[in-house]
């Protein structure tokens, strides 16, 4: 598989290598030791979810409290979302700033977001199926959001998404400037001395 750094530090999009055959096809989805070698450090794998959703729907943009955090290696296994990345950081060099990567059932693709980074996706499909290895179990009050029409962040919704649907909670969640004014949002330095005490552990 290829691993690359998105624009957005400490993401990283992994593109697996697929081999076919008239019986289907067999990939890698995820590695173990090559996100290790590209992150500094393995994923802790704490728990795994999966999401199905309509054409149209927005999840997030989502992000949990560091420490822990919840990093996130992210593929979509049926249909087709775009995946974004947002860093939420307070301090960081790219603050406020987003990417984005394409998931679909063709390519195949994954996204590896770092703890403290925000992440939220659009279906381009119906029954966009998506799963999530995540770092650390869901905690109650540790979790939160940002409004992902928020206009300072500016997330490009493709016309292919159609009509977008939201759920109350991700459009009552704060703008990006309301979280962090309140202290909500992480800052880049915690963030960096988390990842540091993650890389010492390896």
């Amino acid at each position: 598989m290829q691993i690359r750094e998105l624009s957005v530090p400490d993401s990283y999009e992994v593109t697996p290598k697929q081999f076919g055959d008239d019986r289907g096809v067999f990939l890698e989805w995820y590695r173990f030791d090559k996100l290790s070698e590209a992150v500094g450090h393995p994923l802790d794998l704490r728990q795994a979810n999966t999401s199905v959703s309509s054409r149209g729907v927005v999840r997030g943009i989502h992000f949990a409290d560091i420490p822990p955090g919840q990093a996130k290696y992210v593929t979509a296994t049926h249909g087709a979302i775009i995946d974004f990345i947002v860093d939420i950081r307070v301090g960081s060099p790219t603050f406020g700033q987003w990417d984005s990567v394409l998931l679909d059932d063709v390519d195949r693709k994954a996204v590896y977001i770092s703890e403290g980074l925000g992440h939220a996706f659009v279906a381009l499909t119906d029954k966009a199926t998506v799963s999530y290895l995540v770092s650390s179990t869901y905690t109650a009050g540790a979790e939160h959001g940002i409004n992902p029409l928020d206009d300072e962040v500016g997330l490009i919704f493709p016309s292919s998404a159609g009509e977008l649907l939201l759920s109350p909670k991700d459009t009552d969640a704060p703008s990006l400037a309301e979280a962090a004014a309140s202290g909500l949002l992480p800052t880049w330095d915690a963030a960096r001395a988390y990842y540091q005490s993650l890389n010492e552990g390896n």
